[in-house]
């Protein structure tokens, strides 16, 4: 299968369902060899035989990406696997966020940190060595809207996506030397699990949202899917340090 990730290792974090499960389906379409981490067994176990199915050259490892000893292993693991080092790192995994700045606990802020923003770390950490010897690689983060602008209820999401998009520029400028670009993907409104949780979560908020939407609807995983495997690939060459929305215009709204 040839596409603009054919000889690219990618490993997906969070790949087991939503965006991340589009962005594997998507990058196995476009040629990659694809890697697939989760923390979710089953459903985990789900994904990799539709992706088999499609003939598509996989591997998957359940693994905990806040956890060091769990990334090294789950990246070893892969990388034996299919017999090649990651070329292409999409950190997806990410979890939402409903507390009150006042009573939150210093144990409930950590657990958002450590999978919004630490495990893209732990994860980048894992596959650079390889990528900066080989003189070529691309990563991917996955932030959010709430990096521009965000809602009531939410604490501390926004801050941890915002320092995932930080943690892209800093990481983009110290590893461009090495041939190796690193963008974020910002999405708005994408039909997931993530967010039927936030419906479900905040009052009002699916018919708020689909109303001030400009296109008139919320975004697919497969969408998201699009722009990740394009940033990834060698279409966007002359692209590092930035952050890309995928919202259907809501991030330019006034009101």
């Amino acid at each position: 299968m040839s596409g603009r990730l054919t000889d690219e290792v990618v490993l997906v974090t969070g790949a087991a369902r939503g965006i991340g499960r589009a962005i594997a389906i998507k990058a196995a379409e476009e040629g990659a060899a694809v890697a697939l981490l989760d923390i979710l067994p089953d459903e985990l176990e789900t994904t990799a035989a539709e992706l088999e199915h499609s003939g598509a050259t996989i591997a998957a490892s359940v693994g905990d990406i806040t956890d060091e000893d769990s990334v090294r292993r789950s990246v070893a693991e892969l990388t034996k696997t299919l017999g090649r080092p990651i070329t292409v790192l999409i950190n997806n995994a990410g979890r939402n966020s409903y507390a009150d700045a006042t009573t939150m606990t210093v144990a409930e802020w950590d657990s958002v940190f450590a999978v919004d923003l630490k495990g893209a770390w732990l994860m980048a950490r894992a596959v650079l060595p390889e990528m900066i010897e080989a003189k070529r690689g691309a990563i991917v983060n996955i932030a959010s809207i709430h990096t521009q602008l965000t809602t009531a209820g939410m604490f501390p999401y926004a801050a941890a996506k915002s320092g995932l998009v930080g943690m892209t520029r800093s990481l983009a400028l110290d590893i461009a030397p090495h041939g190796i670009r690193v963008n974020a993907v910002s999405p708005g409104f994408i039909a997931t699990d993530l967010l039927e949780e936030f419906f479900d979560t905040i009052p009002d908020a699916r018919e708020t949202a689909l109303a001030v939407h400009p296109l008139g609807r919320v975004g697919t995983p497969e969408e998201v899917a699009e722009v990740v495997c394009f940033l990834a690939s060698k279409a966007a060459a002359f692209v590092t340090g930035a952050n890309w929305s995928v919202d259907g215009g809501l991030g330019i709204r006034y009101a």
